[in-house]
């Protein structure tokens, strides 16, 4: 039995953008950099006192906080990309966003933590059990439903004074100095975005913005979803990204139970 070409070309653009995203190790224990940006912001966080790790960890998701996922770890022992040094950017306006997508603090945080959340599914009729006489749509179809879990990276990060503020604007004011897409690359390997499109936030915290990444790869294409939310000195991140929606073309977002069960725990 062959696999399909159109299913090929999905893995592999798939597999590009992973290779900067998941792929990262997420630790968050070295110091984070990245652009102020303007300060602006709809309510200001004055003199806002940042959390410590272990206060930020008494207040990220945690197992139990959302029906249907599984939270974990976002760690991975064997990733290359440890730290946000070595994420390199072509534009450094669009730092924030590749941070974001890298699973990493978007400013300059104090302290950071974070975690993976994994929709919990049946567990599927995998491809590998087709028979060989089985169609190009029926493995393809296989292949899309085995993969067709949302899994989303989320991290809290504080700030002192109106950092939190500046890091969020950070993140706003890239969607449109990124709009045509950026190139960033970490251990070798590159990753280019084509298109960067702001979409609805969910309103939650005081302030939020989300969007939208395209991804390239010799033509084939794969959007991956985030958004940022801040709350006093606090801002939390969210990566979702649904390998089986990305292959059909079917639409998906960042699940707003996710969202709104974390910023329950910090407000």
């Amino acid at each position: 039995m062959h696999r399909p070409a159109r299913s090929r070309a999905a893995v592999a653009v798939i597999t590009s953008i992973l290779s900067l995203s998941l792929a990262t190790g997420c630790s968050g224990t070295k110091s984070d950099s990245a652009d102020d940006g303007s300060g602006k912001g709809s309510r200001s966080t004055g003199a806002a006192k940042a959390l410590s790790k272990p206060e930020l960890a008494k207040s990220i998701i945690a197992q139990g906080d959302v029906k249907g996922y599984k939270v974990g770890s976002a760690d991975r022992a064997d990733a290359a990309t440890t730290s946000k040094d070595d994420i390199k950017v072509v534009d450094e306006k669009c730092e924030p966003l590749a941070y974001v997508l890298s699973g990493f603090a978007p400013g300059d945080s104090t302290a950071y933590v974070n975690r993976q959340v994994t929709e919990k599914k049946a567990a599927p009729s995998a491809a590998s059990d087709l028979s060989e006489d089985a169609t190009e749509e029926e493995f393809e179809d296989a292949l899309t439903e085995g993969m067709s879990v949302s899994v989303t990276i989320v991290s809290l990060s504080s700030y002192e004074g109106d950092g939190a503020e500046k890091a969020t604007t950070s993140v706003s004011d890239a969607l449109d100095a990124c709009a045509n897409g950026f190139k960033v690359s970490s251990d070798g390997d590159s990753q280019k975005f084509t298109k960067v499109a702001e979409e609805k936030s969910s309103g939650e915290g005081d302030d939020s913005v989300a969007f939208a990444v395209t991804g390239d790869m010799d033509g084939d294409t794969g959007t991956v979803h985030g958004e940022v939310v801040r709350r006093g000195s606090v801002v939390a991140t969210y990566y979702t990204l649904n390998l089986g929606a990305m292959m059909s073309g079917k639409a998906y977002d960042i699940p707003a139970e996710i969202i709104a069960a974390q910023t329950s725990k910090i407000s």
